[in-house]
């Protein structure tokens, strides 16, 4: 079979799909037609040979209980794809399937922090990081990314390492790759961090869900830094970004050190979660194993949508700025030189130029004055609300 869906121009009509990026925009205060380039998932058809294993699960028509045995080919196919994408070597014994990779950091922080205790994370981040904290009863710390002359979003260890001490802090959530500020963390700045970790007998949970969006070079698992790290760590992966299948509800958890797993998994049966999604089951293993031609594909037009973004908005946007990405097919688009506060950038980019964009304040308050773009859509689309950026800030000058 050959794979079909490589036609990433093709606009998809998502709305009326119970789509959470179109179908309620309304029912969150925004206009009904509002271009939405928000949440991380792509608009383009995924591989075809998740097609393929669909519909034969729909022909069989019964939609049981699933699960998934060493030897079946589930693991076989995800060790695979680690293994010649990041040349990392995982063992059976390590691995917990998840229905999310939140899913699975809302049981660590239970698993491993009491209601008293603080979680420590790295704003701007993922802002559901700090919500999971709160509603499981903890406190969160964050130790925040700090800018270099360059504009470079980076790590401050010592003020981490100080934030450790004085709370206390058992679990760091780590963002590996970076999202939202598009860092592909390098091996020196984790061996930094993990050190720090190791000294102070933090656990860190990695969130690794967009390591295959890395635009130079290769993603450095954590955990691989140091032969050590494997002692306290927990690597959180899917498919769910690569492949565009956040819905299927399936990721893979990597714990290596047999007390944390006992600990995790204590934690994660008591959610009465059980057997997985059939269908995410039996789609990872088709693109794991068939994927490969529509992930160096979409990849290819999703580094050409980011380029084309990136000189568009430093040439033709008055008052933007923006660098490159590292990883992740999000762009971190700074405002702040406008001359508007955060939230009149809201309502610059909601009511006047008609977008539907994160803003950068919910990712924290080092975030202010920032938008996140998603780029994995058809480039049409992404001109399209570049031009209507471009026609809003040109008013400001």
């Amino acid at each position: 079979m050959k794979e079909r869906n490589l036609n990433f121009d093709e606009i998809i009509d998502r709305r009326n799909t119970r789509c959470l990026k179109y179908d309620f925009a309304a029912r969150r205060g925004y206009p009904e037609d509002i271009l939405p380039l928000w949440v991380a998932d792509m608009d383009f058809k995924t591989s075809s040979f998740v097609e393929d294993a669909a519909e034969k699960i729909v022909k069989h028509s019964i939609y049981g209980y699933c699960n998934t045995q060493p030897g079946d080919g589930y693991f076989e196919a995800v060790s695979g794809w680690m293994k010649r994408h990041h040349n990392w070597e995982v063992k059976g014994e390590w691995h917990v399937k998840s229905p999310g990779v939140c899913f699975a950091i809302a049981t660590a922080v239970r698993a491993f922090t009491g209601p008293s205790d603080a979680v420590l994370i790295q704003q701007p981040v993922y802002y559901p990081f700090e919500s999971i904290i709160k509603q499981n009863g903890r406190r969160f710390i964050s130790s925040d990314l700090v800018k270099d002359e360059t504009g470079r979003w980076m790590m401050d260890p010592d003020d981490l390492e100080d934030k450790i001490v004085k709370n206390d802090i058992k679990l760091f959530i780590l963002c590996n790759p970076q999202n939202p500020v598009g860092r592909s963390w390098s091996r020196q700045e984790l061996m930094t961090i993990g050190s720090i970790c190791k000294d102070h007998g933090v656990i860190v949970f990695s969130d690794e869900i967009h390591s295959d969006f890395v635009w130079s070079g290769q993603h450095t698992v954590f955990q691989e830094v140091d032969p050590s790290f494997k002692d306290f760590t927990i690597t959180a992966t899917s498919p769910s970004k690569t492949f565009n299948l956040a819905g299927l509800q399936l990721s893979n958890i990597f714990i290596p050190n047999k007390d944390l797993k006992q600990r995790f998994r204590k934690e994660f049966e008591a959610t009465g979660y059980d057997e997985p999604n059939i269908f995410g089951v039996e789609a990872t293993i088709a693109v794991y194993e068939h994927g490969d031609e529509w992930y160096n594909a979409m990849k290819n037009y999703v580094e050409e949508n980011i380029d084309m973004a990136c000189a568009f908005i430093n040439e033709k946007i008055p008052g933007a700025k923006i660098r490159k990405p590292e990883a992740t097919y999000l762009l971190w688009l700074d405002l702040n030189d406008t001359g508007l506060d955060y939230k009149q950038i809201d309502d610059l980019v909601i009511n006047k130029a008609g977008l539907w964009l994160d803003a950068g304040w919910i990712f924290g308050k080092p975030g202010r004055g920032f938008q996140r773009i998603n780029a994995a859509c058809p480039r049409s689309v992404l001109n399209e609300a570049l031009e209507r950026l471009c026609r809003v800030t040109k008013t400001l000058c």
